[in-house]
């Protein structure tokens, strides 16, 4: 890893998140780089530092992540190569400052870039790692994103009030992250945001902002919307659209959603309508 600057952080949280395997729809990565897009902009108090990249050529197979040519507008050619970037935001309205971790899912040698990306959590002392991404299931695109959060040690799920991850299967860099990072004794959850796998290509950003909303929720912050709640809304437009173009299709996201409904009728009223109300008693106290 290629250190450039070590910033002064707070108490930080490492937010991570991976393009690949880890992100379906684009979500979870487009989650992230909101959340440093959103905050620093129009705000001179919150500063933005690039900490590290980390080097490409060690853990990226090009056959499977290409470069990628792109042209200025004077015609000149520049290469830009898969890497891993790792950010360092100061936040002087929270309580603490975040580290970002975001780039592409690495084809090689995970244990050596977990070490280097965990050596850096104990460097610049993150509290907590929370790992960020989404995956395909049967849900409807008409209904609330659900956004499932869990720590995978039990101790730590009961401190935080969190569901006991019970995942048994195949693997990507998150989950290595996540145990890496419990074996070192850092506090570490995951965050999955559940995208309906009939509307998958990218971006999502409807099950962005639902992400967005779950680490407000858990963070107790406030993160700028910006034009994502309107992107949501043109989203979930188009799946419609496209849905009343096949009878099969409609259908099928009919039962979709009596299901989800059936589901989700006993919390309407309770845990989710105080959790609107927490977030609209921080956006209205912080604006």
């Amino acid at each position: 890893m290629e250190i450039l600057h070590i910033p002064a952080l707070r108490n930080p949280v490492m937010l991570c998140a991976f393009t690949g395997w880890n992100d379906a729809a684009e979500a979870a990565s487009a989650a992230v780089e909101h959340v440093l897009d959103a905050l620093t902009a129009g705000d001179s108090d919150i500063t933005s530092t690039l900490i590290g990249v980390i080097d490409s050529d060690e853990y990226f197979d090009f056959q499977v992540n290409r470069p990628q040519v792109s042209l200025d507008e004077f015609d000149n050619r520049t290469i830009t190569w898969p890497s891993t970037q790792i950010w360092g935001l100061h936040v002087p309205g929270f309580s603490r400052d975040f580290v970002i971790v975001n780039g592409t899912e690495p084809s090689m040698h995970w244990k050596s870039f977990v070490n280097e990306v965990l050596d850096l959590a104990d460097d610049l002392e993150v509290s907590l790692v929370v790992t960020i991404g989404s995956l395909l299931a049967d849900v409807p695109h008409s209904r609330p994103i659900s956004v499932g959060l869990s720590a995978s040690n039990p101790a730590l799920a009961k401190d935080l009030g969190l569901e006991i991850s019970r995942y048994e299967g195949s693997t990507g860099i998150l989950g290595i992250i996540n145990d890496g990072a419990l074996r070192r004794g850092i506090d570490a959850i995951s965050m999955w945001a559940a995208i309906p796998h009939y509307a998958s290509n990218s971006p999502s950003p409807k099950a962005s902002l639902a992400l967005i909303h779950a680490m407000e929720d858990f963070l107790e912050v406030q993160i700028p919307q910006g034009a994502l709640p309107n992107e949501a809304d043109e989203w979930e437009k188009e799946i419609d659209a496209l849905a009343l173009e096949d009878s099969d299709v409609a259908d099928y996201v009919k039962s979709l959603e009596e299901s989800k409904d059936a589901q989700d009728l006993p919390e309407v009223s309770g845990e989710m309508i105080a959790k609107e109300f927490e977030r609209y008693l921080r956006r209205n106290n912080q604006s």
